[in-house]
Formats: structure tokens, C-alpha cells, sequence
């Protein structure tokens, strides 16, 4: 009984490690409401960046020929940047946006 608990215990103690951090993923990091985001995530579904909607914030940075794109707090702006070839266009309460020129 107690080799069952103590395995028990290891075992979560193991999964409890593989847990990531709400701040370094960005799942569940509040959108300010000044950053209306929409569809199920930017390249693919899933995706932990949106697209983001028109806004007094946002109206600033919109473009005809671009995507504006929202990604949370933790996101590589250099990855993202390397992997769209978008460009850091602001920032607001941690969230990067980013003009992706549509193709």
C-alpha cells in the first residue's frame, strides 16, 4: 500500500512538471478589450495568435494588404516575424501585434 501511494505521488509530481505556465504559452492570458481578436487562431487552428478586429487601439495599425495579428504575452516576436515575414507594428498589456502582409 504505501510502494502504490509513493508511485502515486511521483507520477503527479512528474506530470505537475510538464504543466507550462499560463505566462510563457499565453493560454488564458485576458485580451484587453481594446484588442477585438476573432477567428480559431492565426495560420491554423489552435494557433495561439489571432487576428484582430477594428478597434480606436487598433485602427492605428489596420491595412487593406495585411493581416493585423495579435499573439499573447510569451510569444518570439522574432520567430513569428522569421515565420510570416509580418512586422512588429505595437504593443499593448503584453500582447504583440504584428501587420502580415496577405499573399
Amino acid at each position: 500500500m504505501r510502494r502504490s501511494i509513493l508511485v502515486a505521488t511521483s507520477a503527479t509530481l512528474a506530470l505537475s512538471a510538464c504543466v507550462v505556465s499560463a505566462p510563457e504559452t499565453g493560454q488564458g492570458a485576458t485580451v484587453p478589450a481594446e484588442l477585438p481578436l476573432f477567428g480559431a487562431g492565426y495560420r491554423s487552428e489552435g494557433d495561439l495568435c489571432r487576428r484582430a478586429g477594428e478597434s480606436a487601439f487598433t485602427n492605428q495599425f489596420l491595412d487593406d494588404a495585411a493581416d493585423l495579428v495579435a499573439c499573447p504575452p510569451g510569444t518570439d516576436p522574432g520567430l513569428f516575424t522569421f515565420e510570416t515575414g509580418g512586422r512588429e507594428v505595437g504593443r499593448l498589456d503584453g500582447w504583440i501585434l504584428f501587420s502580415v502582409p496577405r499573399r
